[in-house]
């Protein structure tokens, strides 16, 4: 398995996953061919924002932001997820559908390595296998909606948990609680945060888990949802990090915590 929880004997390989089924968010070219329109994120219109603000938003967001291939079902979780006259219920089911993409494409970002197994019949199959040492990350508490999906694709894997909260004051981000693996520092971590909105709580998030030995580049930032803003801050801060989100629109369904866990 992907994840299995063992330690990582050395995370540095330079074996790279090939990232064949993730669409860029940057898309620099768009306007001079139609051809490229599969590459465009999926808008919905909340507040009608222009083709202009939209644009302005993908622009040099670079090839760190992966969106998942947008098709159908997505559009409609997306859709459902979004509108407001949707019930808890509903709400919960099509979150969890979501959640459940994005965390089995997070894992297809993960190295692996070349291996032949012995089929029932006596052949040889020449498959892969994942590289071992990785681990969860919650950012409480929206963050804990997508560990029930992490735990589906990886059942022994390990989670942490940060709460970050603004100041009253200052409105800044500040820590409260932080608990990781111990040797956190030698996996890959696979950070969850539904809805990046300014991207101000992941920002602190990942000071976090670097001052507990972390690098940027062996984080894998998960999420629904994500405002060009939010996803900008977050890589002009950290370069090396890798997000990787369903959206990217200047409207965040920010009630996505309070829906998911009936406290709205």
């Amino acid at each position: 398995m992907p994840c299995h929880n063992q330690q990582l004997n050395n995370v540095n390989t330079g074996q790279e996953h090939p990232m064949k089924q993730v669409r860029f968010a940057n898309n620099n070219n768009n306007s001079s061919s139609s051809s490229n329109s599969s590459n465009v994120p999926a808008v919905l219109s909340d507040s009608e924002p222009t083709d202009a603000t939209i644009q302005h938003g993908q622009d040099n967001l670079g090839p760190q932001l992966k969106l998942l291939p947008l098709n159908d079902q997505i559009r409609e979780l997306q859709t459902i997820i979004r509108d407001k006259t949707t019930s808890r219920g509903d709400f919960v089911f099509c979150a969890d559908r979501l959640i459940r993409l994005v965390v089995e494409e997070g894992l297809n970002q993960l190295p692996y390595s070349e291996c032949t197994v012995t089929t029932p019949t006596g052949y040889k199959y020449e498959g892969v296998k994942f590289e071992r040492g990785n681990c969860g990350v919650s950012i409480m508490r929206s963050g804990e909606a997508m560990e029930q999906g992490l735990r589906d694709c990886c059942r022994s894997i390990r989670i942490g948990k940060i709460l970050i909260q603004s100041d009253e004051e200052t409105q800044k981000a500040k820590v409260y609680y932080a608990k990781f693996p111990p040797d956190v520092y030698r996996r890959k971590v696979l950070l969850m945060y539904p809805i990046l909105s300014t991207g101000n709580t992941v920002i602190e998030a990942v000071r976090v888990l670097i001052e507990h030995g972390v690098q940027p580049r062996h984080i894998i930032l998960l999420s629904l949802f994500s405002t060009p803003h939010g996803a900008k801050s977050i890589i002009q801060e950290f370069p090396d990090i890798t997000i990787l989100t369903t959206e990217v629109h200047p409207v965040a369904p920010t009630h996505f915590g309070q829906r998911y866990f009936g406290t709205d």
